[in-house]
């Protein structure tokens, strides 16, 4: 079943062209990758995507509901509130019991540590905590390989294949992706090259295939991206250099 659907999407910000011309269909259970070099608008797209961001052109149809996981300068977490304390504000902005937070799982983590005490692998966990709550289709999240090393990235996968294991559908970006963990990769542009908004979407390797090189999005020093925005009426401030 499609939980998203990509029709020509464009998205502009600041008269720049960040997308454009997009087509994806994204169904339960699957995990999209968006990559691209500094500047060519990760964040912009997949808030775009989970209906965060106004498209400019395009459609962007999205069956069930979807919620961020971490994204930072959109949704981060409060500096004063512990974890427990993000898990109760959560349950009750959904209109759940707060009660219900002793029985949420936090993944390891300190349910006293402050959210200006996280690392950015803590921020993550904690984002995908929080956006599960609201039992959504997609959850979208961004920064996957952003301040996180290597054992990090891994444990915070075998996170989002249990969510895809439970028919949630996964939106990432990252400025590497390795094609053999994803169903898709949606691969923007330089933004420096002439051709603004250009997106190719690489399909997944099969199990039996050859191991290939990851797809290395990134470049040498560039502009930082377009803001992304912190829902779809407000869409202008988010810092965007991932």
């Amino acid at each position: 079943m499609a939980v998203l659907s990509v029709t020509c999407a464009e998205v502009r910000h600041h008269r720049r062209t960040l997308l454009r011309d997009l087509d994806l269909v994204v169904e339960a259970g699957q995990t999209v990758a968006v990559a691209g070099p500094p500047g060519s608008g990760r964040t912009s797209t997949v808030l775009a995507l989970a209906r965060r961001l106004r498209v400019s052109g395009g459609r962007v149809e999205l069956r069930g509901t979807a919620s961020l996981g971490h994204v930072a300068g959109v949704n981060d977490p409060e500096p004063v509130l512990t974890v427990r304390e993000h898990v109760r504000e959560r349950l009750a902005l959904l209109g759940r019991s707060p009660r219900e937070a002793a029985t949420v799982d936090l993944r390891g983590l300190d349910p006293r540590l402050r959210g200006r005490e996280l690392t950015p692998y803590q921020k993550q966990v904690l984002g995908l905590i929080l956006a599960r709550l609201s039992r959504p289709a997609l959850i979208a999240l961004d920064g996957l390989d952003s301040g996180l090393d290597e054992a990090e990235q891994a444990a915070l996968w075998e996170q989002i294949d249990e969510l895809t294991a439970e028919g949630v559908a996964v939106l990432v970006t990252a400025r590497t992706v390795d094609p053999g963990r994803v169903t898709r990769t949606v691969l923007l542009g330089d933004p420096r090259s002439g051709e603004p908004g250009r997106a190719e979407v690489l399909p997944a390797v099969p199990p039996e295939a050859p191991a290939v090189e990851a797809v290395e999005a990134e470049v040498p020093a560039a502009a930082g991206d377009a803001a992304g925005g912190r829902d779809e009426e407000s869409a202008s401030g988010t810092e965007e250099e991932r």
